[in-house]
């Protein structure tokens, strides 16, 4: 059914879309502001924008069919079985109806830009092969969707990702997004956003996502943040601040001076707010930082090492780690401060805790047996039970937002990433290198971060990603050395 859009110098839309919140401002979905994506065949709005045939609009069942995943024996792509060849797919330029000077740069330019962040995104993954430049042709604006699909099956493509950009009158950018079966000549699916101009990057990671969704099956990861400790000076006198970019490395800025120490960042469920611990004063305390403000307060203070805070997944609680009385347990705490509970109490060392999906249950490691182990409890402490029965120790695990793996870092002739399922069956380990450790989850429990230090003194500590499969190992570009990283929750 289509619907007109609001002014008469917009074409019509098909209400296939639900909006999407950008940047703290509710956007309207592509399908139902200005734009491309449904023009009426002859639409005299259209004819202003580009004298061309009006594109066709998808199929009713195309949202439907995105929505189910692959059913129909199409393009699919095998995110943990391992491929040998990645999927062939053309990202050409995202062409605009006209160029118009934006904050954010020329829709000429910004078309060239989010081609390239959805190139990125998709090359990063390990699963795609995005056309060098040199097999790319530009297509017109009303080609998006109207596709040269004999050309681009010569070229070798078995996906097709095409989009546009226009500037709109009240200031905002319109970016949609198509993906194509190129064999089959048809549309797979299709999605869009009304942005503003600071957030245009966001539109070319949910462009990826779609793609990435559709021809995967697995849940979107592209448009999400990455907050970790930033490093400089000698190895054992470091300055280190926190620090926040994309997934990508853009966006890039610090939220701390470096006057204090800070270790072991992690984002709050809704995003707004980042857990972390400081040694401010030279005393070991947890704070949360508030994102929006820039603003910190204290959530515990005392005279014992605390460590490794961590929110509960519903954001109210934060687990932690406290040095008292010889033994060191894991604790939660209201995310307002207020009385720790123990939740551990054996003799040793007991940290790193990390909750479930659900909230049910923790997993932590302890030394109680003898050297670090893996152990899993319920969420008020009960039923501790150990997991990993492997050779060497395992440090730092943490479950999988999927609920299906836990990943850690084991110990022994080196620092490795690993994952194993929460009962401790099936591990593997996914890096080979001198030290790494710090794993941190994507959003879709597919891929994971970690930190990678050099030998000797002067190595430095650089962020990584490794998919499930242990093939696709890609280093995270940062101003400077870095540690600690932890993956956010996707962006709403």
């Amino acid at each position: 059914m289509m619907r007109n859009a609001p002014s008469a110098a917009s074409p019509n839309w098909a209400p296939a879309f639900a909006g999407v919140e950008l940047g703290g401002r509710m956007t309207r979905s592509v399908l139902a502001s200005v734009g491309l994506l449904a023009f009426v065949s002859g639409s005299a709005a259209y004819a202003q924008d580009a004298p061309a045939p009006a594109p066709q609009q998808a199929p009713a069942d195309t949202a439907a069919q995105a929505a189910a995943g692959d059913q129909s024996g199409g393009l699919v792509v095998d995110v943990t079985g391992g491929i040998s060849a990645p999927m062939p797919i053309a990202i050409p330029v995202m062409p605009t109806a006209a160029v118009v000077s934006t904050p954010a740069g020329s829709t000429d330019v910004l078309g060239r830009q989010l081609a390239d962040i959805v190139t990125n995104d998709l090359r990063n993954s390990g699963l795609f092969t995005p056309l060098s430049p040199g097999q790319l042709r530009p297509i017109t604006f009303p080609e998006v969707t109207a596709p040269g699909f004999d050309y681009w099956g010569s070229t070798g493509a078995q996906a097709l990702v095409q989009g546009f950009i226009r500037a709109n009158g009240d200031g905002n950018l319109t970016v949609g997004c198509y993906l194509y079966d190129v064999s089959s000549k048809a549309e797979l699916t299709r999605t869009g956003f009304v942005v503003p101009p600071s957030d245009w990057r966001r539109a070319g990671h949910k462009c990826a996502d779609m793609v990435y969704t559709r021809l995967t099956g697995e849940g979107a990861y592209f448009d999400s943040r990455v907050v970790y400790v930033s490093e400089t000076g000698p190895k054992g006198h470091r300055i280190k601040r926190l620090a926040i970019m994309d997934q990508d490395g853009a966006n890039h800025r610090f939220l701390t001076n470096g006057q204090s120490i800070v270790l072991t960042p992690r984002f709050a469920p809704n995003q707004q707010s980042i857990v972390y611990m400081s040694y401010l004063n030279n005393r070991p305390a947890i704070y949360v930082y508030d994102i929006g403000s820039g603003k910190q307060r204290l959530v515990v203070a005392n005279a014992n090492l605390t460590f490794a805070p961590r929110f509960s997944p519903d954001g109210r609680n934060i687990l932690f780690s406290m040095a008292q009385g010889g033994n060191t347990d894991v604790y939660r705490v209201s995310s307002q401060g207020g009385t720790p509970q123990r939740l551990t109490n054996s003799p040793g060392i007991d940290t790193g805790g990390s909750y479930s999906p659900d909230g049910s249950k923790i997993v932590f490691e302890s030394d109680r047996s003898g050297g670090q182990q893996i152990y899993v409890m319920n969420a008020d402490g009960s039923n501790q039970q150990r997991i990993s029965f492997g050779g060497g120790r395992y440090a730092t695990p943490v479950w999988s937002p999927r609920g299906d793996l836990i990943a850690f870092t084991k110990l022994g002739g080196g620092f490795r990433i690993g994952i194993m399922s929460p009962s401790g069956g099936g591990e593997k380990l996914l890096t080979n290198d001198w030290q790494d450790e710090g794993p941190s989850w994507s959003p879709n429990g597919r891929v994971i971060n970690f930190y990678r230090s050099g030998r000797g003194s002067g190595g430095k500590a650089d962020l990584w990603s490794v998919d499930l499969t242990g093939v696709n190992e890609r280093k995270i570009p940062t101003p400077l050395d870095g540690s600690d990283p932890a993956w956010g929750p996707l962006r709403p």
